[in-house]
C-alpha cells in the first residue's frame, strides 16, 4: 500500500517546527530529510526513521518499512510537534557523524 498524499501533507504539517525539511518521492513512498540528512521517510502511511543510537532512549516500535529493508522506528505519536521535532534532531545528530 503506498501512502497517499494527504497523509504526506499531514506529516509535513506535523514537522513544521522544523527548518529545512525536504520530502522526495521514492516508489508511491516518501524520503524525509533535514538539512540534506536523510532520516527517514513516510511508508505506508506512517512516519518511519533510522534507528542510531540517540533515539533509541525513546522506546520506539520497530518495524520494517518494505521487504528486506532493516528495520525502522515507529514514530505514533503524531499530535506531540514537539517530541517529533526533539526525536528528529537526536536522531540526525547520530548521523552527522556517520
Amino acid at each position: 500500500m503506498a501512502t497517499t498524499k494527504d497523509y504526506k501533507e499531514f506529516i509535513l504539517d506535523q514537522l513544521d517546527l522544523l527548518d529545512n525539511i525536504t520530502c522526495r518521492s521514492m516508489m508511491g513512498e516518501y524520503l524525509l530529510y533535514y538539512d540534506k540528512i536523510l532520516f527517514g521517510g513516510i511508508y505506508d502511511n506512517r512516519l518511519l526513521i533510522k534507528k542510531v543510537e540517540t533515539n533509541k532512549k525513546y522506546e520506539l516500535a520497530e518495524v520494517i518499512p518494505y521487504k528486506n529493508a532493516k528495520p525502522m522506528y515507529l514514530i505514533e505519536d503524531m499530535d506531540n510537534k514537539e517530541l517529533i521535532k526533539i526525536i528528529i534532531l537526536d536522531t540526525c545528530q547520530s548521523l552527522e557523524r556517520k
